[in-house]
């Protein structure tokens, strides 16, 4: 008998091009006075998943979630899941507990009275809950938030943990609440993670490396895997001021293609929210 097909989990972190952290950095903060990108990038987002019949959960910022709530009406009435990407876009490691627990409580606010439902999924912005940061976890149990995905296990200059588990675990827990962690999915090749979670790594890469790699996890190891991406990754016209070349980099390379290799990889792999995969 064939083995059964897995599903695995798509999410999108839904963020105008100027809060990206190589932006950020390649552009001394510069936030100020741009233009917004978001709203037609997403509805490019959700063309794309509608002709692939497939759903995502969608990590939004709380700033934009409040600046375009017909937006997140619109992606929770094609029945995505909503989930919450933070406030301010800001890396949790420059945040103390007290700083991180308003910019979740104001961001999840800011969800739940747009769609009036319960959000209980989390990722921090640049993936930057690190071991240091392990206080957070806490603080996202406290306030109602049932998993996180914030861990990529990969070498990396700015995020990343080569060590934590590479499929879904439970990360923290208090009393009979539990918080479930899905790290981004990466393929273990000789030892080594290699990223095939999406990201700059899947519009530098060919797609048939992240897609046999997807494979490889479904087929061997028998688990799902989790991929995501950004809004801004579809919009190859987005404003490029002026910044290094490692910058402009990291931020543009394959962009032009991003669109075309997303609509491949869902036409050959069965996406699903995470919280189905998980089953919250």
């Amino acid at each position: 008998m064939a083995p059964s097909v897995i599903t695995n989990a798509l999410s999108v972190d839904v963020e105008e091009y100027y809060h990206a952290e190589v932006y950020r950095d390649g552009t001394n903060g510069m936030r100020e006075g741009l233009e917004s990108r978001v709203e037609a990038s997403t509805e490019r987002v959700l063309e794309l998943l509608s002709a692939g019949a497939a759903k995502a959960t969608f990590f939004i910022l709380g700033q934009v979630a409040a600046a375009h709530p017909a937006l997140v009406r619109k992606i929770a009435g094609e029945k995505h899941e909503i989930a919450c990407h933070g406030h301010a876009h800001e890396p949790v490691f420059r945040q103390t507990p007290t700083e991180f627990r308003a910019d979740v409580s104001r961001a999840k606010a800011v969800l739940e009275d747009i769609i009036g439902e319960p959000v209980v999924g989390y990722r921090a912005p640049s993936f930057s809950i690190g071991r240091a940061q392990a206080w957070a976890y806490d603080i996202l149990l406290q306030e109602g938030f049932r998993y996180d995905s914030s861990i990529y296990p990969i070498v990396h200059d700015h995020y990343g943990d080569r060590e934590a588990p590479r499929f879904p675990y439970e990360i923290w827990r208090k009393g009979s609440r539990a918080l479930v962690e899905f790290p981004i999915s990466t393929v273990r090749v000789a030892g080594v993670n290699l990223p095939i979670g999406g990201g700059g790594y899947f519009r530098l890469l060919p797609l048939a490396l992240t897609r046999a790699g997807i494979r490889r996890v479904n087929a061997r190891e028998r688990q799902a895997t989790l991929f995501y991406f950004h809004p801004w990754e579809l919009d190859p016209d987005q404003p490029r001021p002026t910044m290094s070349w490692r910058h402009r980099f990291r931020l543009y390379v394959g962009i032009e293609r991003e669109e075309r290799k997303l609509a491949r990889l869902l036409r050959d792999i069965a996406f699903a929210p995470i919280r189905n995969i998980l089953a919250i």
